[in-house]
């Protein structure tokens, strides 16, 4: 290799004065359009910096000359969509919940807008179909299965104040208190007949045991059938819907150490209208019922 510079005789080009196994390195200027691009990118990249948002600080970033704003864009586009709504949702506040229904148009612009509120807040617990978590306490949306009760009133009530949270006073609040002092035999017996109430496979003589120990514990609760009492959020037991397992240790783990779960209240940080719209949603899943149902139903909790 060497450091010596020259003119190629065939190209006319100067080298570089490098050479490897005899063959030269030209130094093949950069075509003129090619320079004056990329100068024009270097003007371009220090304009946006003025210009825009660009460099990022310790709690921000640059604002720019022009006061640009991605987010800005986004929150104009909210409130353009929520004028246009804007007499939909006032209906919607005002409207009685019962009769929702019967606003074709309202509850339809109800229950899509309630979809999105549902897949925003409330999918993280219950899932994205609404099926809930079996064993978890996650309750499945997707039945006519309700422990507090299924008509518009009684799940917009829910989703206004929660279940068993301390951040609402009229959250719906029931709890199941612990068995563990009943004995091992005893805990047996009465997760016999608890599933012999919906039918499931279980020991006819523990059962008919375990009839007075659930009578005697149980029955104030949910019912001398176990049908349940919707309101003090007492599950029906034999409907063979479970919130935690209808397994029998299962049941059993839960008549010793009773787990309940926690539903944060919506209601200040959705505001009415996004309560109501997730509530037409919930309601409409399958699971809803009529104004006028009082039938005792609810999900073994």
């Amino acid at each position: 290799m060497t450091d010596n510079r020259k003119i190629d005789p065939t190209t006319g080009t100067e080298t570089t004065g490098h050479s490897w196994d005899g063959i030269e390195e030209l130094n093949t200027p950069l075509p003129r359009w090619w320079l004056w691009t990329f100068y024009a990118t270097i003007v371009w990249g220090v304009i946006y910096t003025i210009l825009y948002p660009a460099w990022p600080l310790v709690s921000g970033a640059t604002a720019g000359l022009l006061g640009y704003s991605t987010r800005g864009e986004v929150a104009a586009e909210i409130a353009r969509v929520d004028l246009s709504n804007a007499d939909l949702t006032e209906s919607l506040i005002n409207v009685d919940m019962g009769g929702l229904k019967d606003n074709e148009e309202l509850h339809r612009f109800a229950v899509q807008a309630g979809r999105s509120v549902f897949a925003a807040n409330c999918s993280q617990c219950h899932g994205a179909g609404a099926g809930g978590v079996v064993a978890s306490g996650y309750p499945n949306l997707l039945d006519d299965d309700w422990l507090w009760g299924g008509t518009m009133e009684d799940i917009a009530y829910t989703v206004r104040h929660g279940i068993r949270n301390e951040d609402d006073a009229e959250a719906r609040v029931s709890q199941m208190p612990s068995f563990d002092w009943l004995g091992a035999a005893e805990l047996d017996a009465t997760a016999h007949f608890v599933r012999s109430l919906s039918g499931l496979a279980h020991d006819e003589a523990a059962a008919q045991a375990g009839a007075d120990i659930f009578a005697t514990n149980c029955s104030a609760c949910h019912g001398e059938t176990g049908l349940g009492d919707r309101e003090i959020g007492a599950p029906n037991l034999a409907d063979a819907i479970w919130l935690r397992g209808g397994s029998h240790e299962a049941i059993i783990q839960q008549l010793k150490t009773p787990r309940m779960g926690v539903m944060p209240p919506w209601q200040a940080r959705l505001g009415e209208a996004d309560v109501r719209a997730v509530t037409a949603y919930v309601h409409g899943l399958g699971g809803g019922e009529a104004a006028m149902d009082t039938a005792q139903d609810g999900s073994a909790d």
